[in-house]
């Protein structure tokens, strides 16, 4: 069940991310790419719990 909700929180932090980048201000722009990115490491964390199941 990890493995799904982390990839559920890794996609909408991405997406929130992308959206936050279109803005006009620099500050919401950079808050934006530590989200997207945040959003990526939930997406792998996701992926190693998926590949390891019951194991963790």
């Amino acid at each position: 069940m990890g493995e799904l909700s982390e990839k559920i929180k890794g996609n909408t932090n991405e997406a929130i991310g992308k959206a936050k980048q279109q803005s006009g201000n620099p500050e919401t722009r950079n808050e934006g790419r530590k989200q997207e990115a945040k959003g990526e490491g939930q997406q792998m964390k996701g992926e190693v719990e998926g590949a390891l199941g019951n194991d963790i």
